[in-house]
């Protein structure tokens, strides 16, 4: 018997994606984490000369099976190709069948930005109205479609190595304009969020003033896009606990730090444990990527989608 597979492109799960339902299911999805109803191994990496494929599985009771393929090549940005490329598979929980492939590119995409953005839904000062975006690649854009979800922004900076994305990256937002000094737009902005593939500290914690939220999404060894020493004056927020993990299942900036001091999204969505406390309380979410995310954003598309196209198996 043929096994009818649905395929969902890149411009429908962006459409689907594109809305405050994101935010809602990964504030869902990041609960059920924290209360452990997430079975979710540990990724795992296959590395070769030019770049690395990592594997995410994820189920929750009375959902699917989903898992992402992730390739991440650096140097594809010459090739005129996406430095993180994927694969999302969905399948059914009780046959094992697979049912739906969807874009993976834009799904990393765009839950790697929501999750950022629900944090500083959950984090950031109510009255936040200056945000500084540093990166203009594919997560800078994302975080610039998706921040004024949650604030109402009345200034956007963009910074990036290369000026003319900044440039080409504020020309989206009217809100938005392009800055050559990061140190002066952080140390004046109420949201900081990192976008970058800099594998060493793109930010001075000094340049943070109180009150900020602070996001970063990046991963690169060595070190990482986040200052260490930013993390001895904040509260850090993360997904889950395993980001204290080695690589590849945790972040290269909180290597040999203690998991403790740290409290997970989810544990605030379900007010077990607070968040901004202050309002000068400097609040950091380091995100390291989960399974979940992407197990709830396939399933979010799924629900939404007009793209209807199938194959058999």
């Amino acid at each position: 018997m043929a096994q009818l597979v649905r395929i969902v492109s890149q411009a429908e799960v962006e459409r689907c994606l594109a809305g405050p339902e994101l935010l809602d299911a990964l504030a869902d999805g990041f609960a059920a984490l924290s209360r452990g109803e997430v079975v979710a191994p540990t990724r795992i990496e296959v590395a070769v000369e030019r770049g690395y494929s990592l594997a995410m599985p994820a189920h929750r009771a009375g959902g699917d099976i989903v898992v992402k393929i992730v390739n991440v090549f650096e140097g594809n940005e010459a090739l005129g190709l996406p430095s993180h490329q994927a694969i999302v598979c969905v399948f059914d929980a009780e046959t094992g069948s697979c049912t739906a492939v969807l874009d993976g590119t834009a799904i990393t995409a765009r839950r790697t930005a929501g999750a950022a953005v629900l944090s500083a839904r959950l984090l950031a000062r109510p009255d936040a109205r200056v945000l500084t975006i540093v990166g203009a690649g594919v997560q800078g854009r994302a975080h610039l479609e998706l921040m004024p979800l949650v604030r109402d922004l009345e200034e956007i900076r963009i910074a990036s190595l290369r000026f003319e994305d900044a440039e080409r990256l504020a020309r989206l937002d009217e809100r938005a304009v392009a800055v050559r000094s990061v140190a002066d737009a952080v140390a004046t902005s109420d949201v900081v969020s990192l976008c970058t593939h800099a594998g060493e500290p793109v930010i001075e914690a000094g340049w943070v003033r109180e009150g900020t939220h602070v996001t970063s999404v990046g991963y690169r060894e060595p070190l990482g896009e986040l200052p260490r020493d930013l993390l001895e004056r904040s509260s850090l927020f993360v997904e889950t606990r395993l980001a204290f993990e080695p690589t590849p299942a945790g972040c290269f900036e909180l290597q040999g730090l203690d998991p403790a001091a740290a409290t997970e999204l989810g544990e605030v969505v379900a007010g077990t444990r607070p968040g901004r406390r202050a309002d000068g309380e400097i609040t950091v979410y380091k995100a390291m990527g989960h399974a979940i995310e992407d197990h709830v954003a396939a399933e979010l598309v799924l629900r939404r989608a007009a793209d209807r196209s199938v194959i058999e198996l």
